[in-house]
C-alpha cells in the first residue's frame, strides 16, 4: 500500500497500524512481534516481523534509489530532508509519546527533548555540504579533494534513543547522496516503522527504508554485498560481531559502543552546586546512555557530604511511569535489560557494599522498575565499576590522588567519554587532555552538536559520528587532478 499520510492533519496519538516502509510503499508482513511497554511490562503493539526476502526487497530498492538520488545537486537534497523535517514537525507530539509509551523515558523531560533534536539535527544537517577541497594548485594544474557517495548504508539503531540515534545516521547519509536501509531495534521499533511511515510522502522511493524484525536481519546487512556501509550504535560485543560479517565484503564502518565513562570531581571543586548535573548525567533516562556516567570519582576530603547530598537530591526524583509529568526516573526499557541490571544489585549485596540509597526491587510493581541506587565507595575490583551497568545504579568511589584517579579512570578497555569537574578550569583540562576517550567535557555534561565531532577510543567504537569527520564517513575520499 502506497503512504497517505495527512502532514497537515496531525494527531497527538498513534495506535498504529505499523508498516514496514520499502520503496516508497507501507508493506505488511506475515510474521509479528510484541512490543511491550517497559511501565507496565504488558504487550502495547504488534510490530512486522521483515522476512529475509523483505530486507532483500528493501536493499534493492536503495540500490536502485541511489542511481537518481546521488546525481541531485546538494540543493535539491536538502529540499526533500528540510521537508522531511517538516513532516516530522508536524507529528512531533505523537512521536514523542509513542517513544515514552516503547521506551520508558519521561515524556517532558526525555522523549520531548529527544524528538526535537532530532528534528533540528535534520535541518542543520541539511544546510552542511561536504566541501571540495583544492590540495594542490600551480600554474600547470589542479588537486581536487572530492567526496563522493558510498551507495547503500545499512543503519543498526539501539533501543535507548531510538528516535535520536536513528536519525543522526538518516541525515548525514541522505545528504552526502547515499540511500538507507534502517533496522531498528526490536525492543523499539514503533517510534522507528513511524517516522519510516512518514517519510514515504515526503522522499523519494528506495531512499530511506525502514525495516523491522528480529536480531536475523542484522547479519543478513553487515555480510550483504549491496550494502557499501553499515553504521551501528550498540554494544561492543555486538559490535564485534559487525565487524567480522562487515570483512568479507570490506564494508566501511562506523561503530558506536559500549563505555564505562568516568566523572572526576577534582579536590578543588564546587561539589554542591553540581550534585544535580552529575546526578542526571548518571541516571538520565534511567542510566541507559553510553555516554553515561558510569562511575563517580569523588575526593577524599569530601566524598561522604557529596554521598549525602546526592543521595537526598535523589530521593526527590519520582520514579514511575514517563507519561506521568512529576516522573524524572523511568523504567529500565526490556525484561533483557532489567536482568541485567538486577546481577549487579545481586552483587553489590553478595559482597556487602554499602549502600546509601536503593538496591531493592519492589518485586510486586508491574514493570521493569530498578529503583535509584547508589554505592558508597565499592572496591575499584567490583562488577560495578568495572563493568558497564547501563541501569540507574552508580558507585560514588573515594580517591586520594589525582594521578592514581587519572590511571583508574584509564584502566579500562572502554574509552568513550568522560568528564572533569573542578574551579581551576585550567588544571581540569589538563586533566581531561590524559583521559583515554574520545570525548571528555569539562565543567559540563552531555553538550553534544552537530559540529561536534563524536567517538570513541578502545573497544568504545571505530570512526567519528557528527562533525565534518562524521559526516565525510558516510563518503569515499575522491583525488582527482586536472591539467590545466
Amino acid at each position: 500500500m502506497r503512504d497517505t499520510i495527512d502532514n497537515s492533519n496531525p494527531t497527538a496519538t498513534f495506535s498504529g497500524p505499523y508498516y514496514l516502509s520499502i520503496a516508497g510503499k507501507l508493506v505488511g508482513t506475515e510474521a509479528s512481534f510484541d512490543v511491550f511497554n517497559p511501565a507496565t511490562g504488558a504487550v502495547l503493539a504488534q510490530a512486522p516481523a521483515a522476512s529475509a526476502e523483505q530486507m532483500e526487497e528493501a536493499i534493492a530498492a536503495a540500490k536502485k534509489a541511489f542511481r537518481h538520488w546521488s546525481q541531485l545537486e546538494h540543493a535539491q537534497r536538502r529540499a526533500y530532508l528540510v521537508a522531511y523535517a517538516d513532516a516530522l514537525q508536524a507529528h512531533r507530539d505523537e512521536l514523542a509519546r509513542l517513544l515514552t509509551l516503547e521506551q520508558g523515558k519521561p515524556l517532558k523531560t526525555m522523549a520531548e527533548p529527544e524528538v526535537d533534536q532530532a528534528i533540528s539535527w535534520m535541518r542543520q544537517i541539511a544546510d552542511r555540504p561536504i566541501p571540495v577541497e583544492i590540495v594542490e594548485e600551480t600554474d600547470s594544474h589542479i588537486v581536487e579533494l572530492h567526496h563522493t557517495p558510498l551507495g547503500v548504508v545499512g543503519a543498526i539503531a539501539p533501543w535507548n534513543f531510538p528516535v535520536l540515534l536513528s536519525l543522526w545516521k538518516v541525515a548525514p547519509a541522505l545528504i552526502a547522496g547515499n540511500t538507507m536501509v534502517l533496522k531498528p531495534s526490536p525492543f523499539t521499533p514503533l517510534t522507528s516503522l513511524r517516522f519510516g511511515q512518514i517519510a514515504q510522502s515526503v522522499l523519494p522511493p528506495g531512499v530511506l527504508s525502514v525495516v523491522s524484525g528480529g536480531n536475523e536481519l542484522g547479519p543478513q546487512m553487515t555480510a550483504h554485498p549491496d550494502i557499501a556501509k553499515i553504521s551501528f550504535t550498540g554494544s561492543t560485543e555486538t559490535g564485534k560481531h559487525v565487524i567480522r560479517a562487515a570483512a568479507g565484503t570490506v564494508k566501511r564502518l562506523t561503530l558506536e559502543m559500549g563505555g564505562n565513562d568516568a566523572a572526576i570531581v577534582l579536590p578543588d571543586a564546587d561539589w554542591e552546586s553540581i550534585v544535580p548535573q552529575l546526578f542526571w548525567g548518571a541516571i538520565g533516562n534511567s542510566g541507559q546512555w553510553c555516554v553515561g556516567i558510569k562511575r563517580l570519582y569523588v575526593h577524599r576530603s569530601f566524598q561522604p557530604q557529596f554521598v549525602q547530598a546526592f543521595v537526598d537530591y535523589a530521593r526527590r526524583q519520582k520514579l514511575g511511569d514517563g507519561l506521568d509529568p512529576e516522573v524524572g526516573v523511568g523504567p529500565v526499557q526490556n525484561k533483557m535489560q532489567f536482568d541485567k541490571v538486577r546481577t549487579f544489585l545481586d552483587d553489590i549485596k553478595a559482597n556487602g557494599y554499602k549502600v546509601a540509597l536503593g538496591g531493592e526491587v519492589d518485586e510486586g510493581r508491574p514493570g521493569y522498575f530498578i529503583p535509584v541506587t547508589v554505592v558508597d565507595n565499592p572496591p575499584e575490583n567490583s562488577k560495578i565499576v568495572q563493568e558497564e551497568q547501563f541501569g540507574p545504579i552508580v558507585p560514588i568511589i573515594a580517591y586520594d590522588d589525582v594521578e592514581d584517579v587519572i590511571e583508574r579512570a584509564n584502566d579500562s578497555p572502554f574509552g568513550l567519554g568522560g568528564s572533569v569537574w573542578g574551579r581551576d578550569t585550567k588544571a581540569a583540562v589538563a586533566v581531561a587532555n590524559r583521559l583515554e576517550t574520545g570525548m571528555v567535557w569539562v565543567n559540563e555534561i552531555h553538550t553534544q552538536g552537530v559540529d561536534i565531532p563524536f567517538g570513541g577510543h578502545k573497544q568504545s567504537g571505530l570512526g567519528t559520528e557528527h562533525g565534518l569527520e562524521g559526516r565525510q564517513l558516510f563518503t569515499n575520499p575522491k583525488t582527482v587532478l586536472i591539467r590545466k
